[in-house]
């Protein structure tokens, strides 16, 4: 079941029109963003990098950059520790990078999902003092590890946490006080005392702002020069980590796509190569589920310092090796996960999870490092917050992803005395724990849940109604405008009511895709493409029009009216340009 809400924000439309070039109908749904002032619509049109906030403004940032550019001098050994995810991958890379340029004697250090688990341990800082490493430089975890710090300053190892994740806190008489670890400097804009203004910035972001500082305090030429190349993975990560895409976040994907179209690269070529992307045509589309995915499943199936070793490949026959070997792990990671999908499915129907507002699915046998993406995905179908576990070295593992209005991280931290560790934010986290713990954990979290009925509905938000045959193709050449999309942005959804359904088509390789001739209110046809669930469709239709409803229209024996939201695009074929219509939802 889904609830459909039609946008209906006022704004001077024509005046904003007007004033940038655009049509209304892209004012009104830019209006439908969030925007309500001229300043506003000009920074999401047309911001710049120098429009991004200055990396000054993080709490620590000072102290970072003073620190570092001391012990750099004084050729002191530097280990970046990063995280096994895209986002953790980028800020090693980016923080590796620049240090080197600055001259740092620096190595990095990528944990093992499996036998490390997320973020720093006390292995990872036991192997520091093994091989004399005299400060540590986190990114994209360290917040949540302030005994593993505390360690690392008994053995002599300073350290500096770069981070975005939630900060760890107790409630104290109704207070909630934060665990901060005792590092020499923390830069997390979450940090309470922090007053940056824009917070919802991934680990690899807070990475580039650090190395930004450093270029600016020593003017080093060439760190100047590679912030350019940096941006690229600023950008890869923030769209690969889910942030919305708002703000200074959008400038940096959209100007970040910009040089990566042209990436001096060679691992990144190599992998756009090794996918058929043409750089061209590169958009965050490819690098939220064709780029990211290939980087993840090192991470999730190896480990993801080969991830890291494509990014700095010297020459072009390395690269693409690693590449091609990266694409076919990202191969195998998608049959595993189909299968993970089918079997939580199963599991869900077979012990009725889904009456629980928050779900719980066990599934041993299927490999720790899927259980996010599966969760995603059951996350998607169901609506409901997700929790899915497997058998772990120690214990269970698993990961969750949440809905809008379940804050994931809080409410694990209300019941922690389950878990062995646990970290994340409000719409995704990870945890370990001892398998006794799984019933008493799910008791407890649906006790706690607050959703409602109306939480565990699926929502369309449509930006307007629109004929069908009043969407131009110089209206979708307008709405590129609007691009980068994703969380926060996304593509503009429209609607149009009695539209007749008059032919259904299966096409692609499984046949499990459909397009479907209809007919509009002025007598003329028009072809929709259908990439979504067809059980579903099947589902609605014979339950909306009776029984064998569903088989009557791919058969063309019947027609049927149903209201619809949908999308739009363009298709070139034999080099004529037509506007392309995207079947969205159906009612």
């Amino acid at each position: 079941m889904e609830k459909w809400y039609v946008a209906n924000k006022g704004a001077d439309f024509m005046g904003w029109a007007k004033a940038f070039d655009i049509s209304p109908i892209l004012a009104r749904i830019i209006r439908n963003r969030g925007l309500t002032l001229e300043s506003q619509v000009r920074l999401f049109l047309n911001g710049e990098i120098g429009d991004c906030y200055s990396p000054w403004l993080l709490k620590d940032m000072e102290k970072a950059v003073k620190e570092l550019e001391k012990i750099i001098s004084e050729k002191k050994k530097i280990r970046v520790i990063g995280d096994y995810d895209v986002d953790g991958i980028c800020s090693s890379y980016i923080l590796t990078t620049g240090f080197r340029i600055l001259g740092a004697e620096v190595d990095t250090a990528i944990p093992h999902r499996i036998h490390d688990g997320y973020g720093l341990n006390e292995n990872l800082i036991r192997e520091c003092a093994a091989d004399g490493i005299d400060f540590i430089v986190t990114c994209d975890n360290g917040i949540a590890a302030a005994s593993q710090i505390e360690l690392a300053t008994e053995m002599g190892i300073q350290v500096i946490v770069t981070d975005h994740h939630e900060v760890p806190y107790v409630e104290e008489a109704g207070l909630r006080r934060e665990i901060l670890p005792k590092a020499l400097a923390v830069i997390d804009p979450k940090q309470e005392a922090d007053d940056y203004p824009f917070p919802e910035i991934c680990g690899g972001v807070v990475a580039y702002k650090l190395i930004q500082a450093l270029a600016e305090d020593t003017g080093n030429p060439k760190l100047n020069e590679a912030l350019e190349e940096l941006l690229e993975f600023a950008a890869l990560a923030t769209v690969c980590d889910v942030m919305e895409l708002k703000e200074e976040n959008r400038i940096i994907v959209k100007e970040g796509l910009k040089r990566m179209r042209r990436t001096k690269n060679l691992g990144l070529a190599c992998l756009l190569e090794a996918n058929g992307v043409n750089p061209e045509s590169l958009s965050a589309y490819h690098l939220g589920f064709v780029i990211g995915p290939c980087l993840n499943a090192t991470g999730r199936l190896d480990t993801a310092v080969r991830a890291l070793e494509l990014l700095n490949s010297e020459t072009k026959g390395q690269a693409m090796t690693a590449a091609i070997q990266l694409k076919e792990l990202n191969d195998n990671r998608k049959s595993l996960t189909l299968e993970g999908v089918e079997k939580a499915i199963q599991y869900i129907e077979d012990n009725g999870v889904d009456k629980d507002p928050v779900m719980i699915v066990y599934l041993p046998g299927v490999h720790e490092s899927l259980v996010g993406i599966i969760a995603g995905r059951i996350r998607e179908k169901y609506q409901h917050p997700v929790f899915v576990l497997t058998d772990a070295e120690e214990g269970i593992k698993g990961s969750g992803r949440s809905i809008e209005t379940y804050h994931m991280y809080e409410e694990m931290t209300a019941v922690n005395q389950f878990f062995i560790k646990y970290g994340g934010h409000k719409m995704a986290a990870g945890l370990s724990m001892a398998k006794e713990n799984l019933e008493p954990f799910r008791k407890a979290l649906n006790e706690n849940a607050k959703l409602t009925e109306d939480d565990l509905v699926s929502k369309v938000h449509i930006d307007m109604e629109l004929p069908l045959g009043e969407v131009s193709k110089e209206l979708v050449e307008d709405m590129e405008k609007l691009e980068p999309f994703g969380v926060a942005n996304s593509k503009p959804i429209f609607a149009q009511k009695d539209v007749t359904f008059t032919a259904g088509y299966f096409f692609g390789k499984t046949q499990t895709y459909a397009r479907f001739t209809v007919r509009c209110a002025d007598g003329t046809a028009r072809t929709l493409m259908y990439f979504g669930d067809l059980d579903r469709f099947r589902e609605f239709m014979d339950g909306k029009f009776g029984a064998g409803s569903y088989d009557s229209l791919f058969e063309r024996r019947e027609t049927f009216r149903m209201h619809i939201a949908y999308q739009v695009g363009l298709n070139t074929y034999q080099g004529q340009t037509s506007v392309q219509y995207f079947l969205h939802s159906f009612c």
